[in-house]
């Protein structure tokens, strides 16, 4: 029966067999490029711009969601289960739902610990977590403040790191991932050094959660408290009096709160003490490229102007 198959069977069998072990192959990218997934929209920014065409990002949290918050979707177990790399921001902010995520996939390369798999938080010092200090009935951040989104520097700072991770998936692009990392980084801190200049330096600032507190790192402003009494706990009335008590000592600043967050707290401050309350957006789109965060970070400052 052999001489019915045709002359070309052989050849075709072994393409097939050396494209399985292509696919096998650690490190190696098959022709669509680099699949990325990311927790947030500031990271899948980050992994879009540094990866180019080479890369395709799915972000999981949509960008106007507390990402403390997220369920375990199937959607989610679908996206990773093709993904090559994991990026999460880390520090316990997704520990809600992404664990459960990661170990329903069925794709062992973007465990924690595998070559998949990037936590942006183990390449930066965190600021300290208010969590750690106790009581604490809500949240608990055992290795620092998870929301450096918010700190463009530190944002900056992942660059590289993340450009030599993605390096190693693909390394015949290392060198153009590491060379616009470069370049994004000197982006963001430019940015961030034009946009200090138009904050008032000592603007007192409240927050309703920790999440906007790396305000202070980056711009010249003094956070005075927060809305929460503890971390997770919304605002009671009694807690909203003794700031008022506290805080009428102070010349006025400005109360700021993501706009998934309830705004009662801030407009209580703005009519008891006449400071200003506004609410902002968290996370650029989920479709972000530079630009929009950049963008971003002006619209962090305009509300505290």
């Amino acid at each position: 029966m052999t001489h019915l198959l045709p002359k070309t069977l052989p050849s075709l069998v072994l393409g097939i067999f050396l494209l399985l072990l292509i696919w096998a192959l650690p490190g190696t990218v098959v022709a669509q490029g680099l699949q990325i997934v990311t927790t947030t929209s500031t990271l899948g920014m980050l992994a879009r711009e540094i990866g180019g065409d080479a890369v395709q990002v799915r972000v999981l949290a949509p960008p106007d969601r507390d990402p403390h918050y997220l369920d375990a979707r199937p959607s989610f177990m679908a996206a990773l289960r093709r993904a090559d790399l994991l990026v999460e921001m880390g520090a316990d902010l997704e520990e809600g739902w992404l664990p459960v995520v990661q170990t329903s996939a069925g794709n062992p390369r973007i465990l924690n610990g595998r070559e998949g798999h990037f936590k942006a938080s183990s390449h930066l010092q965190l600021r300290r977590s208010i969590t750690m200090d106790g009581p604490n009935l809500g949240h608990v951040h055992a290795e620092g403040n998870p929301h450096f989104h918010v700190d463009p520097l530190r944002i900056a700072a992942v660059a590289m790191p993340l450009a030599a991770h993605m390096g190693t998936l693909a390394p015949q692009q290392e060198s153009a991932f590491m060379a616009r990392a470069e370049q994004i980084a000197m982006r963001i801190r430019s940015h961030a050094a034009e946009l200090r200049e138009q904050v008032s330096v000592g603007r007192l600032l409240m927050t309703y959660h920790e999440d906007l507190d790396y305000l202070e790192e980056w711009l010249p402003v003094a956070l005075v408290g927060h809305l929460e009494p503890l971390p997770g706990i919304p605002p009671s009335a009694r807690h909203l009096r003794t700031l008022v008590t506290e805080l009428a000592e102070l010349r006025p600043g400005v109360v700021i709160h993501a706009e998934y967050q309830p705004a009662r707290g801030a407009r209580f401050l703005q009519q008891e003490l006449g400071w200003e309350a506004k609410s902002v957006r968290m996370e650029p789109p989920a479709d972000a490229r530079l630009e929009d965060y950049l963008d971003l970070m002006q619209h962090w400052v305009d509300a505290l102007k």
